[in-house]
């Protein structure tokens, strides 16, 4: 073999390599372990906190060579996509004006970082067929984990964690609630599908899954925050779905079940009858989560009024709370990284500029899902409940709840991206066809 023709051949060995490896990157059985990878994180959640940081961690590997980043970028005109970066961003930029420890700081960064994935699922579930399999996956997970939440309140032996909360088998009471009223209310659009088709059994079956994570949530345990968020959600879909009638006699069916229910639970009475022995706590020596949150907003509303405009910088919670609590007795002497409401969360670390870009995400995300579909519907569900519990909790920087956002805006929100795509122009269809 000549030199000429050894050249050419290892030329085109350089060239055909990366052909070979996108083409790979594009096979069925490559999307589709991408795809369960995504399946597995939601399906996982419920239960884990490690195998979904996992399962995450390899489907963006995975989805990474398979990027056009071309269009990537020219993807984060939309607001989308470009508010979460710039959320990012601010965190970042946030490391420099802070002057707390830097194991704070890079505290501070964790919980905002997560949002970047946001951009990329939404990249990769617009060309995707299989978002649905994402849905299922959490639903089926969510009601495994119903089933046995009503088994182990009977026979608490079962329990595969050791938690604080009777018929909480693994994790906490407020993740579990989260995650049984986000699956009841997604529901309830394929059952009013259903119904409407006369497609008797889905409906019925659909129904039957609503009560059972209701009646979990009102009889065996809850999050306060969660009856503060289902009212909001109920309203949200009689608004969007339902005749001013069928609104009407929904409220009025809602009113007499929750006096049946009011009736017939000492566990939602005792809660609810908690707030007032909470609200006259001094210590935390007994049950305070009521009074502890007035502390810790009076608190912070004084921390923002200090750095009104660009915040204390990122990871300085801790900080600001530990210098005010200085001479101090009793909750107001308590030291947390969490103020437990969104708002004050983000202004204490960036300022009315952090709470611009936070409200500006939330109304673009909410935008992302204006249509009729299922997809819509449960992208609405996750952010409204968001927005709603992120009045009481800093439920985007929590873990779990910060995830379900994540998941849910970018798997929900590349669907419905991809709808309003295909629906608005044929053509488009080869080029997100996966």
């Amino acid at each position: 073999m000549t030199i000429e023709a050894s050249v050419t051949a290892a030329h085109l060995k350089t060239t055909t390599w990366p052909i070979r490896f996108r083409a790979a990157c594009s096979a069925r059985p490559y999307r589709l372990c991408t795809d369960f990878l995504a399946v597995l994180t939601a399906a996982s959640l419920p239960w884990s906190t490690s195998l979904p940081a996992i399962f995450i961690l390899l489907w963006l590997l995975m989805v990474i060579p398979t990027i056009d980043w071309e269009l990537f970028v020219l993807d984060l005109a939309d607001p989308s996509r470009a508010l979460p970066l710039c959320f990012v961003l601010l965190a970042v930029l946030g490391l420099s004006w802070s002057d707390a420890t830097w194991a704070d700081r890079l505290h501070g960064i964790k919980p905002v970082a997560k949002l970047l994935l946001i951009l990329f699922l939404l990249y990769d579930f617009q060309r995707s067929q299989r978002g649905h399999w994402v849905f299922v996956g959490f639903l089926i997970s969510c009601t495994l984990l119903m089933v046995l939440s009503w088994i182990v309140l009977i026979v608490p032996e079962f329990k595969i964690a050791h938690t604080a909360s009777d018929g909480v088998p693994v994790k906490n009471y407020i993740d579990q609630s989260q995650e049984f009223a986000l699956c009841a209310f997604a529901l309830a659009w394929p059952m009013r599908t259903a119904w409407r088709k006369q497609r008797w059994l889905v409906a019925i079956a659909c129904a039957t899954l609503i009560l059972l994570f209701v009646a979990n949530m009102l009889f065996v345990v809850s999050a306060r925050t969660v009856l503060v968020t289902m009212p909001v959600l109920l309203a949200l879909f009689a608004w969007r779905y339902l005749t001013r009638r069928a609104g009407i006699l929904l409220f009025a069916g809602v009113v007499l079940a929750g006096i049946v229910v009011w009736s017939t639970s000492p566990y939602l009475r005792q809660r609810i009858a908690d707030i007032g022995v909470e609200y006259q706590a001094q210590d935390t020596s007994g049950i305070a989560s009521t009074a502890q949150r007035l502390t810790y907003w009076q608190k912070s509303l004084k921390f923002v009024a200090d750095a009104p405009l660009f915040g204390h910088g990122t990871g300085s919670i801790r900080q600001q709370f530990t210098r005010d609590a200085e001479g101090q007795s009793g909750l107001r002497a308590e030291i947390v990284n969490n103020p437990h409401n969104q708002t004050l969360n983000v202004a204490i670390q960036w300022g009315l500029l952090g709470v611009l870009v936070l409200y500006a995400m939330w109304v673009a995300h909410t935008c992302l899902f204006r249509g009729d579909s299922l997809a819509c519907w449960i992208g609405l569900v996750v952010v409204a409940q968001n927005v709603v519990s992120s009045l009481l909790n800093s439920h985007l920087f929590d873990f779990h709840e910060g995830w379900i956002y994540v998941l849910g805006v970018g798997v929900a929100g590349g669907m419905a991206l991809r709808q309003r795509i295909r629906g608005g122009d044929g053509l488009a269809t080869d080029h997100l066809a996966r």
